[in-house]
């Protein structure tokens, strides 16, 4: 990249995703000495080669009563804040970026408290639809535009849409190349116009398949569960209802099933795990 970012960067959690993810950010867009890296553990250690080349670690953390005035500190329009922490509601800080322009990127939709009502709770309450249609009815209020902000944007969904995007530009390539390619295709290239571009290169399905290839020195024992992935992100997930696609030509709801009332009801909920 050509183009250093030249404002400031306030990156919220240090853990496995800040760690991997700076070196990238100091390489290619921003200068260490304007980023901000705060979690409420004492992770330094975790992010030291940031730290020596020049940015800042604050122990901290974002709650309901001081969001606004934690941010501040750090933040004012131009900047850039990546939300990589847990249980802080998108919904207050996007709002909180959407109102003093601040651009805004997370990996997932989070509340501040999803456990909150526990068992007593609405099932269709404690899915990811309902964040997102509750984001939907926020965002419907404003009138304004502001600054770009993206939200689910972690590995899956997030990192595999740019490599869907990359494959089929790879394929589209490859077909005119060799003089394969059906008419539009080569438009669609060159507009981006990525859902066009695969209806022409004739794809049909596109299957994420992940596979861990995480390496550990103290290896799995027969018969032992080994989390690789966020302890708390990982039981919050166990505990939540079940999320299905559901087209319109499915009938008949399994047992348990609660479909959303509002919304484009393209998902349904299990009351179970």
């Amino acid at each position: 990249m050509s183009e250093r970012f030249p404002n400031r960067l306030l990156i919220l959690g240090a853990g496995s995703v800040s760690q991997s993810v700076l070196p990238l950010l100091i390489e290619h867009l921003i200068d260490a000495k304007n980023i901000t890296i705060m979690d409420q553990r004492d992770n330094r250690s975790r992010v030291q080669d940031a730290l020596n080349k020049g940015a800042t670690y604050v122990q901290d953390v974002i709650t309901k009563e001081n969001i606004d005035s934690q941010l501040s500190k750090y933040l004012k329009a131009g900047d850039f804040l990546l939300d990589l922490a847990w249980n802080i509601d998108a919904n207050t800080i996007l709002q909180w970026c959407y109102d003093r322009g601040v651009m805004y990127l997370n990996t997932s939709v989070e509340e501040w408290d999803p456990y909150e009502g526990g068992s007593n709770k609405n099932p269709l309450d404690r899915t990811l639809y309902y964040r997102h249609m509750r984001m939907r009815q926020m965002k419907s209020t404003w009138n304004k535009a502001g600054a770009t902000a993206i939200v689910e944007h972690g590995a899956n969904p997030g990192l595999v849409s740019h490599l869907v995007k990359k494959s089929l530009v790879d394929i589209a390539t490859r077909a005119i190349k060799e003089s394969k390619a059906a008419s539009g295709v080569e438009a669609a290239l060159i507009s981006e116009n990525y859902n066009d571009l695969a209806h022409l290169l004739g794809v049909k399905v596109i299957h994420i398949s992940e596979r861990d290839t995480q390496v550990t020195n103290k290896p799995k024992q027969w018969g032992e569960f080994v989390n690789t992935w966020s302890v708390e992100g990982f039981y919050e997930e166990g505990v939540a209802p079940a999320e299905l696609g559901w087209g319109t030509h499915e009938k008949s709801l399994p047992v348990n099933a609660y479909e959303h009332p509002t919304g484009p009801k393209n998902q349904i909920a299990i009351a179970q795990p």
